[in-house]
């Protein structure tokens, strides 16, 4: 028996309500109906759905039908960093159990607590919307979270042999450009002529990579679409979406953080922003924070930012390279392509004025 509103059949047929009661049923998590199940937005690469059983309320995690990559190991180790991070000072949803038996829902699951929280590119409630001063600390607190991540021994917590620290700065520009290069195999995509200037921050990242860091747990994907706030106030309910995360330079998410900062007006380069926007630190406000706060030096941030905008300009190609093929929109492929263009652009004046 399942209560609450209807769900979608995609929905239904990925997380079989049946099926997932009984596997709660074996690992002792309450009983009786699932309640209230229901998808939620904000995953772009998994599938979020919330219910309530015996008074509690969680959302479940799995991959899509066809995922990028092998979701079953995505679910593993999102798991495993949620876990290691439940004695911590660090926000994020709370890891309840994990499931790797395919059988149960067709893939592997993760369930959490739900977050008592709001996404600020969703919209800001009214305490949040009428006060700059709030909206300045929300940023501030993002920070306060990258820091607080930055602070956990990965080796107490157990995660010491997640990802390959070993060479990982070394890796990156050439793993990114492996990934720029594969996209000669869609049809009519004009090639790497169309991103003026990516062959010189290549060549400047590979020049003035850092001689070292000091590894540590790295979310992976860190912007403003993926935490969440406090109802009552600017603090941070939780960071989400952690399949990304390994064990490398934690700056790096201070990069991809700046580099998809919205600037004063909260214009974005890509993905959502936030209005509205005025009292939102700028990005130099928000390195100058986490100088105050961590132990780690920001002395070559402006690698980090010209590495993110290096990457984010990547990725967003792929998307207008499958669009020349006609494998995705081909409007939404333009955008994406003038928005990586940007980011070029964005990082060669950094490399310039550096």
């Amino acid at each position: 028996m399942i209560c609450g509103e209807d769900v979608d059949q995609t929905w239904k047929d990925l997380v079989n309500a049946e099926r997932l009661q009984a596997w709660l049923d074996s690992e002792g998590l309450g009983d009786g109906p699932l309640e209230n199940l229901r998808p939620l937005g904000g995953g772009t690469q998994n599938i979020l759905v919330s219910f309530e059983r015996s008074g509690q309320a969680y959302v479940l995690r799995r991959p899509p039908l066809h995922p990028n990559s092998d979701g079953t190991e995505t679910m593993k180790r999102e798991a495993r960093i949620l876990e290691a991070l439940a004695q911590e000072d660090v926000p994020h949803p709370r890891f309840v159990a994990t499931c790797s038996d395919t059988s149960v829902l067709g893939a592997a699951f993760v369930i959490t607590r739900r977050v008592d929280g709001f996404n600020a590119t969703e919209g800001l409630p009214p305490l949040h919307r009428a006060d700059p001063a709030i909206r300045r600390r929300m940023g501030l607190a993002m920070v306060d979270g990258l820091v607080a991540l930055g602070r956990v021994d990965h080796v107490t917590v157990g995660l010491a042999d997640v990802g390959r620290v070993e060479g990982f700065l070394e890796r990156q520009v050439g793993r990114w450009r492996r990934v720029l290069d594969s996209y000669i195999a869609y049809e009519s995509w004009p090639g790497v002529e169309g991103l003026p200037g990516v062959d010189a921050v290549a060549a400047w990242l590979e020049q003035h990579r850092p001689l070292s860091f000091a590894p540590g747990i790295m979310h992976g994907d860190f912007h403003l679409a993926n935490v969440m706030f406090q109802p009552d106030g600017p603090e941070l309910a939780a960071i989400v979406d952690w399949e990304m995360a390994t064990i490398g330079d934690p700056l790096i998410d201070l990069g991809w953080l700046l580099a998809t900062w919205p600037d004063r007006s909260g214009a974005a380069h890509t993905g959502p922003t936030v209005a509205p926007w005025d009292g939102f630190p700028s990005g130099d406000e928000l390195v100058a924070r986490y100088a105050e706060t961590s132990t780690r030096s920001v002395a070559d941030i402006d690698w980090y930012r010209v590495l993110a905008c290096y990457k984010l300009g990547i990725l967003l190609e792929g998307t207008f390279a499958r669009s020349c093929a006609g494998k995705a929109s081909k409007d939404i492929g333009q955008t994406l392509h003038d928005n990586a263009v940007r980011l070029l652009a964005r990082a060669n004046s950094l490399v310039e004025s550096g």
